[in-house]
């Protein structure tokens, strides 16, 4: 079985209030927990009612619990349904060694529908993104959720992503065995096509 790059492995899995952020760290929890791991999940919520920023924080370790938080710059993987939110958790909680996986559908604060404020240009984003990681993925899994009819399946995108990326030790039948443990069969049929497209979104 693939191992840890290193222990304890750290992930931020984040987003905005409504889309699956918390549902997506749990899922991954379940995966690895089967597979013999200590996950320590630590959560912050923003303004999560009005689209403000939810952070989940995912510790995974062979020796035992950790705390829930993880220290600044520390964070190992970071696994954004928001383009912006991923640069706003790279520049506190990256490092040279960090690798990004971003979804590359905005979503649109307040503020910047009122024209109060400024939403960063994509190219931006995905430039600084680069600059703060040593390797990046944007992938469109909110379009690709919308072509089985419906958005929510983007977290479930996004995870089968991280398996595509191979940082950890999780597999497709990890994912199917999950998927039994907590939803019928006619649900589960949809999750995993979901979790399929997100790991051919990385590998290309």
């Amino acid at each position: 079985m693939k191992e840890l790059a290193k222990d304890p492995y750290n992930i931020i899995i984040t987003g905005v209030g409504g889309q699956g952020n918390v549902t997506a760290s749990r899922m991954l929890a379940g995966m690895l927990v089967s597979k013999g791991y200590s996950v320590t999940i630590g959560e912050t919520f923003g303004a999560s009612q009005r689209g403000g920023s939810v952070m989940s924080h995912v510790r995974v370790s062979k020796q035992g619990a950790w705390s829930p938080q993880i220290p600044k710059g520390k964070a190992d993987l970071v696994v954004s349904l928001e383009p912006s939110e991923a640069v706003k958790v790279l520049a506190v909680y990256g490092n040279p060694n960090t690798q990004s996986l971003s979804n590359d559908r905005p979503i649109y604060p307040v503020r910047v529908i009122a024209g109060d404020d400024r939403y960063p240009d994509m190219d931006e984003i995905r430039a600084t993104i680069e600059g703060l990681t040593s390797r990046s993925f944007m992938i469109p899994a909110t379009g690709e959720a919308l072509k089985l009819g419906n958005p929510v399946f983007q977290n479930v995108i996004m995870i089968g992503a991280v398996g595509g990326m191979d940082v950890l030790p999780i597999t497709g039948e990890d994912f199917r065995a999950e998927l039994g443990r907590k939803m019928s069969k006619d649900k589960a049929a949809v999750n995993l096509k979901a979790y399929e497209i997100g790991k051919s979104l990385v590998r290309g």
